[in-house]
């Protein structure tokens, strides 16, 4: 019997650095590689994150990062998903689902009862696929100079534990978004 690993799934790995350098391997090179410059946010570094390689290019990369939010008047952690990047020429094989499955995975190891993302809104309809739920309301984040803003992308939210339905209270991120 041969092994034919050509014709195998890609694998996603926990990788033990992201860089900028990393991100320019997937994205290229670019001032707004993800499309949110307009929003004109601060944003904080992810600290787990996981790829995929295709030979050896880094082809796809999901971060995680572990915050406190508030929900009304509770107070709570959330893990936040970012830096979700596929290479132009890979999308549409699966490796989003692939990469955010794992860090997924990861994620419900970290303690937190649900994932927090934000994206622009022509990507809803790809986290929606993956299991994701639009947030209906505004979404406060803290921000160096002004201190707390409106978060203009679209907040999504998925459980990381069965059972945990997301209150419907207004939310504010305690830190800068991730």
């Amino acid at each position: 019997m041969s092994d034919n690993r050509s014709s195998s799934a890609p694998s996603v790995v926990r990788l033990s650095r992201y860089t900028k350098t990393d991100q320019d391997e997937i994205l290229g090179h670019g001032d707004d590689p993800f499309g949110v410059a307009v929003a004109g946010l601060t944003w904080l570094p992810k600290k787990e994150h996981f790829g995929i390689r295709h030979g050896d290019r880094l082809v796809a990369h999901a971060g995680l990062l572990r915050l406190p939010v508030a929900i009304g008047d509770a107070e709570t952690e959330v893990v936040g998903v970012g830096g979700v990047a596929v290479a132009p020429e890979m999308r549409g094989q699966g490796l989003a689902r692939l990469v955010v499955t794992a860090a997924l995975d990861h994620a419900r190891t970290m303690g937190p009862q649900h994932a927090l993302l934000f994206c622009r809104p022509p990507l809803v309809p790809l986290y929606q696929r993956l299991g994701w739920h639009p947030l209906d309301k505004e979404v406060l984040v803290e921000q160096p100079e002004t201190r707390l803003v409106t978060m203009p992308l679209r907040t999504m939210v998925t459980p990381l534990r069965d059972y945990a339905p997301w209150p419907s209270e207004p939310v504010r991120l305690l830190s800068l978004p991730m």
